[in-house]
């Protein structure tokens, strides 16, 4: 069994068709396999969709089946979801101090690698997934195996 953090910016490829969407498919269909995300990602995820509907990219229809799969998948424990607290807050500020500068790191993508952060320090390190190549980078500098949908041999 392995356990998948899975970004944002990756987690939004299961529910829209589009580059990396296969690899989300197989990586969800997995069923000993766990997939854990933050409480953000439920704001984020939000944020996706409707800048979508927004661009035409897809209708609101297509955004209110997005929103009810991964409501049914987070119910029947396909997709979990960490408790969010302060030490992610805190965690994310020191990777902002130590990462922003020379890789720019950004505050949403901190609190994101801050939960993984946290899951790694409290149960066992997770494969860090995201489709966000600076992301990405800072998650193997803070010793993270990482996969990116678009391009899956970035497995480290």
């Amino acid at each position: 069994m392995s356990l998948y953090f899975v970004d944002t910016s990756a987690l939004v490829k299961y529910y829209r068709r589009e580059e990396g969407s296969d690899f989300m498919e197989r990586l969800f269909a997995a069923a000993a396999d766990q997939r854990v995300i933050s409480r953000l990602t439920m704001v984020e995820m939000e944020s996706a969709l409707a800048t979508r509907v927004r661009t035409g990219e897809i209708d609101r229809g297509t955004a209110f089946v997005a929103r009810r799969r991964l409501e049914s998948d987070l119910g029947r424990g396909h997709l979990r979801m960490a408790a969010g607290s302060d030490l992610h807050f805190g965690t994310a500020r020191l990777l902002v101090k130590k990462h922003g500068t020379e890789r720019s790191l950004r505050t949403l993508d901190a609190l994101q690698l801050a939960v993984a952060v946290r899951l790694k320090q409290e149960v066992f390190a997770p494969v860090f997934v995201a489709a966000d190549r600076r992301l990405c980078a800072v998650a193997e500098l803070e010793g993270f195996r990482v996969t990116n949908p678009e391009n899956p041999t970035l497995t480290t």
